[in-house]
């Protein structure tokens, strides 16, 4: 496709002109903005007809449900919070690079959204106006089975990828999130974390080509862009160097049976030594086994009125109950796996069975639903190089119980994910780590107050793991973002603020980034809190 690049320059200097003259510096004047931005995209698409139907102002009556759509966490969902303005819902892949060419037009921050699952809300709150440009209806799938290969569009789900897959075949999956409503645009150019990846790593580590808008307008594919680009945008968000319109992914093998289990215990069922077991097996053993430690306060089943600590361990095996238990009973006894505590299923009813946890596996098609329950939550993570101690794994569960309703999952890491260099992608936790924590805590209340208990409680619960956990730096995983860690404003100072979370998202990565994200966009257009800054100039 011709890059839309080549209207006369006259016309951007009009748009400028005219957004000079007739919008105060403060943009109160939204319907100018919005008409403004209409009649650059109406010039820089064709065919232009029905260019007002993807375009909302918060004027539009249609406006608040568009935004509230797909914005997952409802802690960024108030009066308070700072609205875009304007909302572009790109139908096709030209209406993507004219939105970005008359944002750069209008010099209006754009922000852009695929699933809306961003933990701190990066793609769709800012402290400065902007628009955007939110990509849910680029959504195709197309699934080859000959090949083993995948496209699929930045606006598709997880759970549209997965159902796509299966219908073309029964033997094929992705290695990606568990969560099916996640948009495929931020999870993937992330890295992508899954229930797989011990057998296929993460799902950066599968994909084989992409599709993105640059800064100046132009669609390009890996070729085009370079593989230094390619690189970055296969572990480093997508969000800092373009817009993602699409991944091709390698597809990978699942038998036709394979086995979901969960076993509870609490501390007065020698929970703790489980964890203190699991902590060196699940890292080690067979990489067709994938085992989850799900640590939350729960009630005690000997004391009544007591809080106490369940340890769940929920796990996906690539194979059969019997090729399971032949794993369990010899490295895992303390886990006290039984046959019956086994279901054998298909690869994409353990998909059904992980997403939505209910004791039931619904129909494949669910996994086409978007729908998302309302939820206020905070989520924070950690590397795990070390084993605990039975004594601190006590002190921990104390520690938690004081808390009250942080979770924290383990989640094992070794097999495939250790055999792949950490500069492979940007994402550089692999050989060393044995373990990814994630601390979450979720609550219901609108109260802000209620949100400050919650908050201070996960904050607490992440400052006693220090002594645990990765240093120098202490890591972070990119999917979970987390402003805790640091932010930028985007000034003068944005490589020295960047620098202090970029290191604990990408390490010994950070630096090249930075390169990549230099060349390719020298006057940061693409940016947001937790971006990847420039070289100081």
């Amino acid at each position: 496709m011709k890059p839309l690049t080549c209207l006369p320059s006259l016309f951007s200097l009009l748009l400028f002109i005219l957004v000079s003259l007739h919008l105060s510096p403060s943009w109160a004047a939204s319907d100018s903005v919005y008409n403004t931005f209409l009649q650059c995209l109406t010039h820089r698409t064709q065919p232009s007809d029905h260019i007002s139907n993807i375009v909302y102002s918060q004027a539009n009556s249609s406006f608040t449900k568009v935004l509230t759509s797909y914005l997952r966490n409802h802690r960024f969902i108030s009066s308070s919070t700072r609205k875009p303005l304007i909302i572009v819902t790109p139908t096709r892949e030209s209406h993507v690079q004219a939105a970005i060419l008359c944002s750069k037009d209008l010099g209006v921050h754009l922000k852009i959204q695929s699933g809306g699952h961003d933990y701190e809300g990066l793609s769709y709150v800012s402290d400065d106006e902007f628009i955007i440009l939110d990509i849910f209806n680029l959504r195709s799938i197309e699934v080859d089975v000959k090949v083993e290969t995948a496209w699929v569009q930045a606006g598709a789900t997880l759970g549209e990828l997965y159902f796509r897959i299966w219908e073309k075949s029964k033997v094929h999956g992705f290695p990606a999130g568990v969560c099916h409503t996640v948009g495929i645009g931020g999870h993937l150019s992330s890295g992508g974390y899954g229930n797989m990846l011990r057998k296929y790593s993460l799902s950066v580590d599968n994909i084989l080509d992409a599709r993105i808008v640059d800064v100046q307008g132009r669609i390009q594919d890996r070729k085009a862009m370079g593989e230094d680009l390619f690189w970055a945008i296969i572990g480093g968000g997508g969000a800092s160097f373009g817009v993602i319109l699409a991944y091709q992914i390698k597809l990978v093998s699942v038998p036709e049976t394979v086995t979901v289990f969960r076993i509870q215990k609490t501390l007065d069922q020698n929970a703790t030594d489980l964890v203190y077991k699991w902590q060196s097996m699940a890292p080690s053993t067979d990489p067709g086994l994938f085992m989850r430690l799900v640590l939350q306060p729960a009630a005690s089943k000997t004391e009544k009125g007591q809080q106490t600590i369940g340890a769940s361990v929920v796990a996906l095996f690539l194979g059969n109950s019997d090729q399971l238990l032949t794993i369990t009973d010899k490295e895992f006894p303390e886990l006290g796996l039984k046959k019956e505590n086994c279901t054998e299923i298909s690869w994409i009813e353990s998909v059904l069975w992980w997403s939505f946890d209910n004791g039931t596996i619904p129909p494949p098609e669910t996994l086409l639903s978007r729908k998302f329950p309302t939820v206020f939550f905070k989520s924070k993570s950690d590397y795990v190089q070390t084993p605990m101690a039975k004594p601190d794994l006590e002190w921990l569960c104390k520690k938690m119980i004081e808390q009250g309703k942080v979770v924290l999952q383990f989640n094992p890491l070794g097999g495939r994910m250790g055999e792949i260099p950490a500069s492979a992608t940007p994402f550089p936790h692999r050989a060393g780590n044995l373990i990814k924590i994630q601390y979450y805590v979720g609550w219901n209340e609108e109260d802000p107050e209620v949100g400050k208990k919650y908050l201070a409680q996960i904050r607490r619960l992440y400052s006693y793991m220090t002594p645990f956990v990765s240093k120098n730096p202490r890591s972070a995983i990119l999917n979970y973002r987390d402003l805790d860690i640091g932010t930028t404003t985007n000034g003068n100072n944005s490589y020295e603020e960047g620098r202090v979370y970029g290191v604990k998202y990408f390490k010994d990565n950070f630096e090249r980034l930075v390169k990549v994200k230099t060349a390719v966009d020298p006057n940061n257009f693409f940016r947001n809190e937790q971006s990847i800054p420039t070289l100081p100039k």
